[in-house]
């Protein structure tokens, strides 16, 4: 069957070249390049910071850490420098370590009882699938790692605080000071309650899937299709060590893997915008009555124990495109600005990998006073940061489509191709999967492909031996739905910049003479 694997590679392919060609002439058309912004002079006393970034989480403290160790001045202003206490933002997938190598922060995941996730086990239907990272050219240290999502980010806090140059400060942001447009720095309040301003030419907004800011800087629309329900599973071993394991349940995913020694954490997706209540037991039955009955005997008695423990904890599972307003002196990032459905654990490798991107074309420049031209040279960011992020989103929701909670018949079919494509097309599709998942591969044209070659797949077990009419209705369900998964994902992400990003003039845009680096 491995041979049929290359054959679908080469169908798909030929198909994605035929799919895109087509969307790019349908939506490339008419897009025209936005107005020129005028110069506006920008006034002196910026408080002798270089960056204002808002929020110390992940991409916040990691980006304060890139500049400040580029020379740049930063004053990070976090709510609340307390350890964090979330149930999500505890597996780092192999990319992003491979980011940590990138930016100095590797020993973040030191000391704090991180486990090594080497792998990835799907179970379905009574069986299940093995998927192992490929990780044999990489740096022996890099792996995908499970944490307690506090304890790393208090390591990255104390990374970026260990630079001179790097002022982290307590505080909630209100809101932006404008002038004429421009962004010039921040209203804050202190823990005590005292309001007071910070000034920087460069103003970076990190403040989580919870921004306040978010709203004035970008107009995309967060979508909720679903909620993780969190427990925390002690004294037990998963089924196959240092592999993260996803239980393609009935009606949604169940997931578990290790983030310490001694505890597994536990995630049930429950779809739609409404949870069983834990207060009147409703979410005890729900989890005791459905989702039991559907984890690996392993793991039973811990899971139950854990119920009645009773620390269930919720989390929404929130979706959003990127697409933020070009705005002078600011520039939106993290979760604030980008966000995938959690399930593929890909959000902080997308964090990462923007932080790098943003360094990178910050590193040439002396100078960012100049607002206007900042601005113009930083939308090469926007087009830059694609092969990593549009992979890991369109990854993570249509994994998400495919094996979350669907009344589509034929979106079911195509989840169950994949996990036959899984189970009998050998190596080279596996390892696919897990570059993708691990953020490894960063294409969106080839998870594309791959993702047609499980149409391809699932539209030749229909048809074989003998097509019919009712198998030739069949397959054309599949494809029809098929479609209604990935083309508003891809339209999502935007057509041109993700697969076409060299006909942007951004694309090529060099930094502007005048904030050179002599």
């Amino acid at each position: 069957m491995e041979g049929i694997y290359p054959l679908g590679v080469i169908t798909a392919s030929i198909l994605a070249f035929l799919l895109l060609v087509g969307i790019h002439g349908r939506w490339g058309k008419g897009r025209k390049a936005a107005g020129k912004r005028g110069s506006v002079a920008v006034a002196a006393g910026f408080g002798g910071a270089d960056v204002i970034v808002v929020g110390a989480g992940v991409t916040g403290s990691a980006l304060a850490y890139a500049l400040g160790k580029d020379g740049r001045r930063v004053h990070v202003i976090e709510r609340d420098l307390v350890e964090p206490d979330r149930i999500v933002g505890e597996i780092l997938q192999p990319g992003g370590c491979l980011n940590l190598f990138e930016l100095g922060l590797e020993d973040c995941v030191d000391e704090i009882d991180a486990q090594r996730i080497l792998g990835y086990v799907l179970y379905k239907d009574e069986r299940s699938a093995t998927l192992s990272i490929s990780l044999e050219k990489y740096h022996a240290d890099v792996a995908a790692r499970g944490f307690h999502h506090g304890c790393f980010i208090q390591r990255l806090r104390e990374k970026a605080a260990s630079l001179s140059s790097v002022q982290l400060k307590q505080g909630t942001v209100t809101s932006l000071i404008k002038e004429d447009g421009i962004v010039k720095g921040v209203v804050y309040k202190t823990k005590s309650g005292k309001e007071s301003k910070a000034f920087a030419p460069l103003t970076i907004v990190c403040d989580g899937c919870f921004s306040n800011l978010r709203r004035t800087l970008c107009s995309s629309e967060v979508d909720v299709p679903s909620y993780f329900v969190g427990l925390l599973l002690e004294d037990c071993q998963l089924p196959l060590p240092n592999h993260a394991h996803f239980i393609l349940a009935d009606p949604s995913i169940v997931l578990f893997y290790s983030i310490s020694s001694t505890e597994i954490r536990c995630f049930v997706d429950v779809p739609g915008q409404k949870v069983p209540s834990i207060v009147n037991g409703e979410m005890e039955n729900y989890l005791k009555t459905i989702v039991a009955p559907q984890v690996p005997t392993e793991l039973l008695d811990a899971f139950v124990a854990a119920i009645d423990k009773g620390n269930i904890r919720t989390m929404p599972c929130k979706s959003m495109p990127a697409d933020a307003h070009r705005t002078p002196g600011v520039l939106l990032m993290g979760d604030a600005f980008n966000m995938r459905h959690p399930i593929s654990g890909g959000g902080m490798t997308v964090g990462l990998s923007d932080v790098i991107v943003l360094r990178n074309l910050l590193r040439p420049l002396h100078d960012l006073h100049d607002a206007a031209a900042v601005c113009k040279y930083l939308e090469s960011f926007y087009i830059l940061r694609k092969p990593v992020a549009s992979t890991m989103n369109m990854l993570a929701d249509a994994f998400y489509k495919l094996f979350g909670a669907s009344p589509d018949e034929a979106r079911k079919e195509i989840g169950q191709a994949y996990f036959d494509c899984l189970m009998s097309l050998g190596g080279g599709f596996s390892s696919d999967s897990t570059a993708f998942i691990g953020g490894l591969t960063a294409s969106p044209l080839h998870l594309v492909i791959h993702f047609l070659v499980v149409v391809t797949y699932g539209v030749g077990h229909l048809l074989l031996p003998i097509p019919s009419v009712r198998r030739l209705r069949s397959s054309a369900r599949l494809i029809s739905a098929a479609a209604g998964i990935i083309l508003p994902l891809m339209k999502a992400e935007g057509v041109r910049q993700t697969f076409f990003p060299a006909t942007f003039p951004a694309y090529y845009r060099a930094p502007p003479p005048a904030q050179l680096k002599r």
